[in-house]
């Protein structure tokens, strides 16, 4: 982006090194810590896939500030048709939810949800994160998943921040 009074508002994102998110590439993320005032922002291509590529998906956790998840399907000829199928479980209970179609799941502050995780894509869709709040906060739960679920879990993958 070329030197302007404006420029400095047009963030390029630059993944870290290190290996890529399993279910596709992060092609946008945004936090405080790159513009002073902005909230927290992550944005995932989920590209196309039989089977889920993770045995149990983002473990349960909770935010410090509400959390939304937007899950946009890419049809043109219909955008609400997710383009796959995904699933996530919801509170301590882990009561599961399964859908296929293009919607925003509101989180409340520090409440228990995940795991998450997409079981198939036909077509690739995106993911879009947002924690409501300067930056990304998560606290794990792994004590709500019974213990042969836990164990599937690479735990070095999640870490907790935010929370002290």
């Amino acid at each position: 982006m070329a030197k302007t009074k404006y420029g400095k508002y047009f963030i390029e994102y630059k993944p870290p090194p290190g290996p890529e998110f399993p279910l596709g590439p992060i092609i946008s993320r945004m936090d405080d810590a790159v513009i002073k005032g902005s909230h927290f922002y992550s944005v995932h291509w989920i590209t196309p896939h039989d089977e889920p590529k993770m045995p149990v998906g983002h473990p349960p956790h909770i935010h410090r500030d509400a959390e939304l998840l937007f899950h946009i399907g890419a049809n043109p000829d219909d955008p609400m048709d997710l383009g796959g199928e995904v699933e996530i479980f919801m509170g301590p209970e882990l009561e599961r939810h399964v859908f296929s179609r293009t919607c925003c799941i509101y989180i409340p502050p520090n409440f228990i949800h995940c795991p998450w995780r997409p079981l198939r894509t036909v077509r690739s869709w995106i993911f879009i994160e947002v924690n409501q709040g300067p930056s990304h906060t998560e606290k794990l739960y792994p004590q709500v998943l019974p213990d042969e679920i836990r164990n599937q879990i690479d735990w070095s993958r999640w870490r907790e921040e935010g929370f002290d």
